[in-house]
């Protein structure tokens, strides 16, 4: 009798705490509906990529942005200009070493709001083995059941060591890369 009262008031415990658990818990990526892409110029001429895998774990809460995490992930390996010749020349040592490096992740480290669904997430983006701190500015957006974050990051790619050797002759592929970004996003709160 003793056991069956404690397993009661345990589980009830248990289902206090679950109820705090902030609605973002639930916030999820909605794959289909986002993209990640790339511009770099070549010769003066602009490539446009983009990857095809990416992931992201977010806890956003729109009430105090200052206590939001984010996580983002992109398989290096899923990059692509569309061209096949290309494409094999992205995975290798030195352009991305998909073999060593298979991922380039950020991880926030701190969210600011600027008001009217403007935003800036610190971070740090981690690429090819190279570590920097970034200031990403997001826009949110909502649509139904739907928030979409979309932005621009300016990047230069011998910071992370991206084209190494003769392709570090900016002269050939320019080191200013911008990414850009629209994020999908359900069980984000009224913003």
């Amino acid at each position: 009798m003793k056991i069956s009262v404690s397993l009661s008031a345990a589980l009830l415990g248990a289902c206090a705490v679950l109820a705090t658990v902030p609605a973002y818990a639930e916030q999820k990526l909605l794959p289909a509906q986002s993209s990640v892409a790339f511009t770099a110029r070549q010769m003066g001429v602009p490539l446009q990529g983009h990857f095809k895998k990416f992931d992201a774990q977010i806890a956003f809460d729109p009430a105090q942005p200052a206590a939001s995490k984010i996580a983002f992930t992109v398989d290096t390996g899923s990059a692509t200009l569309g061209s096949r010749e290309t494409d094999a020349e992205l995975p290798k040592p030195v352009w991305f070493n998909v073999p060593q490096f298979p991922q380039a992740s950020f991880q926030s480290s701190a969210v600011k709001a600027l008001g009217g669904g403007k935003f800036e997430v610190a971070g740090k983006l981690s690429i090819k083995g190279q570590a920097r701190d970034v200031v990403v500015p997001v826009t949110l957006a909502q649509n139904g059941a739907t928030t979409t974050a979309t932005g621009t990051l300016a990047l230069k790619r011998l910071a992370y060591k991206i084209g190494e050797n003769e392709w570090a002759d900016t002269s050939m592929v320019a080191d200013d890369v911008q990414v850009t970004f629209k994020l999908a996003l359900s069980g984000v709160g009224k913003l």
